[in-house]
């Protein structure tokens, strides 16, 4: 079976938009709601297009990333056009995280619609179209998480797309000569027991990941708070950090940095690499993104990691949580929103839309596997989108992954100060991996930073 190539490039370009959106800060703090609309602006709200598939007609600019994932688009867009043969679709390739946001600002050159961040969604409400008529019929059998993330004060402003849950990437066979059952990893305690299990019986293993990295290293923590069903900040942007969710995850932090349980290093840079090549980590709690890694990095031990749910916080809890992903959004100066709806109901809430995107094609020839779609009924564990992978022994990941995120709890929008925020809780955080700080500071200096400088200041 071939195995198709990750797009990694795609997440790392979001994660270095998310770093630019730190740098500019200044600016986009002006973008906050409320501002450049005016005060008391309200947002347009699109209704359902009158024109059938046959008698739609026009031009749409849809803006995406470049790279791997346009590709795909630019091939389930060519469905889109055998569906709706009198639509022409001008599918660009731009520097969304650098553009989009001052477009939407300046209202000048607007596309009708583009790919973005769900993290940039809720802080740019205003300038987008309001869906929530149009998004109605799906909502039920929509991830409550997605909806979530991309709802501001009740109102719909993506059409939501991909879901990213949360896994636990492992080691099959060092499980196995360990003696511990995959299955047996029911919560973070009973994680914390199997790595200390495979210390004992290799002293030089340091085996569960801790990321380096203050942005990766907060993501991940928002996967784990997610994981509990609470974010960052609630639905009218109060910070509550300060919480029994967040002191649960820095404790477990905390206790496995004490044992000498984890391996902290940046995310799949060599030294990373080399250690998850050697043995000395074997877990790997992190999105399903990381199934890029043994398809096309690890060499030595390509065949020998498997995916599982991730443990529950406490018995019987919520086993994934979601870290990352990405929404499609319609501006309120588009020239053609109706067309451009039609587009994203067909590639998010169409099969044959959404099996273009996610089954074999020619850039993926096993299916992008690398997120599933936030649509239920695309997620039939009988009907996978992407194939069994090879790197993982074979595994179905396609099940493992449907079966977590359908755990996955609803969240919050992800605030516009989100990136600029990992100044504070994320390097402190980074302190908490390295010993050097305690949960309760962690949380209260954070805190007071967070409220301080980014939402008194907002």
């Amino acid at each position: 079976m071939s195995e198709p190539p990750m797009d990694r490039r795609g997440f790392l370009k979001g994660a270095l938009g998310l770093g630019a959106l730190a740098a500019t800060g200044g600016t986009l703090a002006a973008c906050a709601p409320g501002t450049p609309g005016g005060p008391g602006a309200q947002p347009s709200k699109l209704a359902k297009p009158t024109a059938s598939a046959a008698s739609a007609k026009g031009e749409i600019t849809i803006w995406n990333r470049s790279g791997d994932l346009f590709k795909v688009f630019d091939a389930a867009i060519a469905k889109f056009r055998e569906a709706y043969p009198n639509v022409t679709v001008n599918h660009q390739a731009v520097d969304i995280d650098a553009k989009l946001a001052n477009t939407l600002i300046s209202g000048t050159d607007v596309p009708d619609g583009s790919f973005w961040d769900d993290a940039k969604i809720g802080g740019q409400a205003e300038h987008l179209y309001d869906l929530t008529d149009l998004i109605a019929p799906y909502r039920e059998q929509t991830s409550p998480y997605k909806l979530s993330v991309n709802t501001v004060e009740g109102k719909i402003y993506g059409v939501p797309w991909d879901l990213d849950p949360g896994l636990l990437w492992y080691r099959e066979d060092i499980l196995e000569s360990a003696g511990i059952d995959p299955a047996s990893l029911a919560t973070y305690d009973d994680l914390l027991t199997a790595a200390r299990t495979i210390k004992e019986q290799d002293p030089k293993t340091r085996p569960i990941h801790l990321d380096k990295s203050p942005f990766l290293g907060q993501l991940w923590l928002e996967m784990l708070a997610n994981q509990q069903g609470t974010s960052l900040t609630d639905a009218q942007g109060r910070l509550r950090l300060d919480s029994a969710e967040y002191r649960r995850v820095f404790a477990w932090i905390q206790t496995a940095v004490k044992d000498g349980l984890v391996t902290h290093a940046p995310y799949l840079e060599p030294a990373d690499v080399n250690t998850l090549e050697s043995g000395q980590q074997v877990f790997v709690p992190w999105a399903i993104w990381w199934s890029f890694a043994p398809q096309q990095l690890l060499k030595a031990t390509k065949g020998k990691w498997r995916a599982a749910p991730l443990p529950a916080w406490t018995p019987g809890g919520p086993r994934s949580g979601a870290m990352g992903g990405s929404s499609f959004v319609i501006p309120a100066k588009a020239k053609n929103p109706e067309l451009a709806w039609l587009l994203y109901e067909f590639l998010c809430f169409k099969e044959p839309g959404y099996t273009a995107v996610y089954g074999p094609n020619s850039v993926y020839p096993g299916g992008l596997s690398t997120s599933i779609p936030s649509y239920q009924p695309a997620l039939d564990p009988a009907k996978p989108l992407f194939q069994p992978i090879e790197a993982l022994g074979g595994q179905d990941l396609w099940k493992v992954a449907v079966d977590a995120a359908a755990t996955i709890p609803a969240a919050a929008p992800i605030p516009w100060w989100w990136a600029q925020s990992v100044d504070y809780l994320g390097n402190n955080v980074q302190r908490l991996m390295e010993g050097k700080m305690a949960p309760d500071d962690v949380i209260a200096e954070s805190a007071q930073k967070i409220q301080r400088n980014l939402i008194d200041r907002s």
